[in-house]
């Protein structure tokens, strides 16, 4: 069972035991001195042991005073005029505690040492880059299939990437001849004029052909044509790939989230950076 996506009010929320978690995905922030004690409540009823959300400055100190700590922070991410806060709240101190802080801050200094280096790497000759749609949905599925064994969301099940695509996500895919090889989504938020880079995949004997590169700046372009103001990820803090990636397209280092998703069968940690695009 993939963990279940709930509107709460105003605020939308995700929870399961996938995730170990409740992840408050959307916030209506004259909600938070309703809404904080009953995340609680969740989290104690179903035994979570992490509750983890992305809050505006002003909703802030309603979650610090129910002892929720700062994890990451980006600046101007509600619309360009608000910082946004993921902040989270621990009911398990295992959970608490990094168990790799080495490899972290490792792959931290690596990105960072190759910041702004993106050289626009073109796609070798055959390949091509388009928006995808509900025709290949079965394809984007396997893709993801095969790439993770586990995700936080259900992105194996073509069904799920349908409503997806007609909700406020939008795909790309790198195509070598009729084969989809790669994939990246932008998940929108169009009222606060941000959006994630997400869902990166490449099938693993065509890595290193600098496919998500060309595809963070395809979607990089569009959402700039679309006036959004911060572009952000949230990427395996465990991997030197996509954070590497990140950097040199000039994305700023905002902090970890620690042992916050499952990815192929494991919590692993986060890291979150932002660009602004505007």
């Amino acid at each position: 069972m993939n963990d279940v996506i709930e509107q709460v009010g105003g605020s939308r929320i995700q929870h399961g035991k996938n995730n170990d978690r409740i992840y408050l995905m959307k916030l209506a922030p004259e909600e938070a001195p309703t809404l904080v004690p009953r995340l609680d409540l969740l989290a104690n009823n179903k035994g979570y042991t992490k509750i983890f959300a992305k809050v505006p400055a002003r909703a802030r100190q309603a979650f610090a005073h129910a002892g929720y700590r700062e994890e990451a922070r980006v600046p101007g991410f509600f619309a360009g005029r608000e910082d946004g806060f993921f902040v989270a709240k621990y009911f398990c101190p295992k959970r608490r505690k990094e168990r790799r802080p080495e490899t972290v801050l490792q792959v931290i200094a690596a990105a960072r040492a190759k910041a702004g280096q993106s050289g626009g790497r073109p796609l070798s000759e055959g390949f091509y880059l388009r928006r995808l749609g509900a025709p290949h949905t079965p394809a984007m599925a396997e893709l993801y299939r095969t790439v993770f064994a586990s995700y936080p969301f259900p992105i194996h099940d073509p069904g799920y990437l349908r409503e997806t695509l007609e909700d406020n996500i939008l795909y790309w895919g790198v195509f070598d001849g009729e084969q989809l090889v790669a994939i990246s989504s932008a998940e929108t938020y169009p009222a606060d004029l941000n959006a994630e880079m997400t869902d990166f995949a490449t099938l693993p004997s065509y890595r290193g052909a600098g496919l998500a590169q060309a595809l963070l700046a395809e979607m990089e372009g569009e959402l700039a044509r679309r006036n959004y103001r911060t572009a952000y990820t949230i990427a395996r803090a465990y991997s030197f790939g996509m954070n590497i990636t990140f950097a040199k397209h000039g994305y700023a280092f905002s902090g970890t989230l620690t042992h916050n998703t499952d990815i192929s069968g494991e919590l692993e940690s986060m890291n979150v950076w932002h660009k602004q695009l505007q």
